[in-house]
């Protein structure tokens, strides 16, 4: 008995009937047999009218031919997982699931259930599933995404289209976006000659139908993913992948050549007059229409202000734009490039980053004895004269002479001020020796004259202060002594 496998959703849209692949086996049987081993695994039970009955809806038929199936149940948000029953009255709850012959996965908005050797025969699903829903089959999903172009960059930024099938018919039911995942990868081919050589796998786009990003309609069943190719430019292998919680499916294109980036920057140091450097960019002439290229950039200056600005004119030169030489430091260059290819294909192109370093200018050396100062036209000649003689006669350079005459000056003022204080520590000194030897001469021409008549009192008074200013600067000596 030839394998079948089959995935049942119960959905919003109409039945989609599909026929089940035939093992080898089953071709080897009589026609009779192979017929019957077409057939679909699923079969709705029920009319209209009776599906519309509660106790009689979401009814359907296994085939006894089925080995293992899968089914989606699409329910209210939020709403508890959905009780099966078997064709002899038993039920199947999540909570009560055991073993490997039933795998369960419950989600907010469906349940996925998947059964190996079911019971044969008529089975029904109770729960809140949406209204309307109906059985479907869907015997080989396949994911049909936009081709990718052959002339592709690394930094490029592009959108691709995608959409599932069900034995080659479009499913475009809404519910189905949250049962499966839509992706795609670059594998390196490890090829030695390219730059992506033993590189890691690269997740480069994601598809949704939720009507954000790129995506032009929510639940249109059009999926959009979203290229941002920012990885190493060399040969990849497209790898299509479509996951659900119960199985996966991964689908391998031919590689494909990514190209490096084509946009290409310099920069002139101060080649934009004074005060400006000259930012110049280019591309790879043979994959980009040069003069459908636009570009739209921002500038970091080194002290952290930025600057944006947008070269939209289309002409086959390469494009310059002035930046402002302020200061010195590190200036950074942030590019998004706008153009066509060379086959004639717009592309948006994330450019890396691009540096430069500008350093201040080396500031002038000017040897002080070289610079002439003259305050008039008369003193020139006179300075020069003094020099030359200067030079003849001693034989040594300006400089020398004026070095040995500012020294000179300064011992001579140096001996001054010690001539000067030592003088003054003398005459201070012959002062103080003077006014001693007076005042004892005075004092023993007192002891010899006793009987000398007594001085008025004025001027005994005076007497008395002038001796007494004078006793005090040389008890001080005394004291000291």
């Amino acid at each position: 008995m030839g394998r079948i496998w089959g995935i049942v959703l119960l959905m919003i849209s109409g039945l989609c009937a599909a026929q089940e692949p035939v093992s080898a086996d089953a071709q080897n049987q009589p026609d009779s047999e192979s017929a019957a081993g077409s057939s679909s695994p699923l079969t709705e039970l029920g009319t209209e009218y009776q599906n519309s009955i509660e106790l009689l809806r979401n009814r359907f038929r296994i085939d006894y031919k089925v080995d293992e199936i899968t089914m989606v149940f699409f329910r209210e948000y939020g709403s508890a997982p959905v009780v099966l029953v078997r064709p002899d009255g038993s039920k199947i709850f999540q909570s009560q699931v055991e073993g490997d012959d039933i795998f369960w996965y419950d989600a907010d908005t469906y349940d996925m259930i998947s059964i190996k050797n079911p019971v044969p025969g008529p089975w029904q699903a109770v729960g809140r599933i949406l209204p309307g829903s109906r059985v479907m089959v869907l015997s080989d999903i396949q994911l049909h995404a936009d081709k990718l172009p052959s002339i592709i960059f690394s930094g490029e930024i592009l959108k691709s289209t995608a959409y599932l099938s069900n034995d080659g018919q479009p499913i475009d039911y809404n519910e189905f976006r949250d049962v499966v995942e839509l992706t795609i990868e670059l594998i390196s081919t490890n090829n030695p000659n390219y730059d992506n050589f033993g590189a890691n796998d690269q997740l480069i786009a994601t598809f949704e139908d939720n009507g954000r990003g790129m995506d032009e309609a929510p639940l249109d069943g059009t999926f959009t993913g979203q290229f941002n190719l920012s990885v190493p430019s060399g040969e990849w292998k497209p790898v299509f992948t479509v996951t659900t919680p119960m199985f996966t499916r991964k689908q391998e294109n031919a590689p494909i050549l990514l190209y490096p980036n084509p946009i290409k920057l310099d920069i002139e140091l101060d080649g934009g007059g004074d005060g400006y450097h000259k930012l110049l960019i280019d591309a790879d002439r043979e994959l980009v229409d040069i003069e459908s290229l636009l570009i739209d950039g921002k500038i970091r200056f080194p002290n952290g202000d930025m600057q944006n600005f947008s070269l939209t004119e289309p002409n086959s030169n390469i494009r310059e734009h002035l930046i402002v030489a302020y200061e010195e430091g590190v200036f950074r260059v942030k590019l998004t490039a706008y153009g066509t290819t060379s086959e004639g294909r717009d592309f948006i192109l994330d450019v890396p980053e691009y540096t430069f370093l500008a350093e201040a200018p080396e500031p002038e050396v000017v040897d002080p004895m070289l610079e002439e100062t003259p305050t008039s036209d008369e003193e020139q000649p006179a300075v020069m004269d003094t020099s030359m003689d200067l030079e003849s006669e001693i034989g040594i350079p300006d400089n020398a002479a004026e070095s040995e005459a500012t020294e000179e000056m300064d011992d001579n003022t140096i001996m001054m001020l010690i001539v000067g204080v030592n003088g003054t520590i003398v005459v201070i000194g012959l002062l103080v020796v003077t006014g001693v030897m007076v005042k004892r001469k005075m004092a023993r021409k007192r002891a010899l004259k006793p009987s000398e008549p007594t001085v008025s009192g004025d001027a005994a008074t005076n007497e008395h202060k002038s001796g007494s200013w004078f006793s005090k600067l040389t008890g001080m000596f005394k004291k000291s002594g």
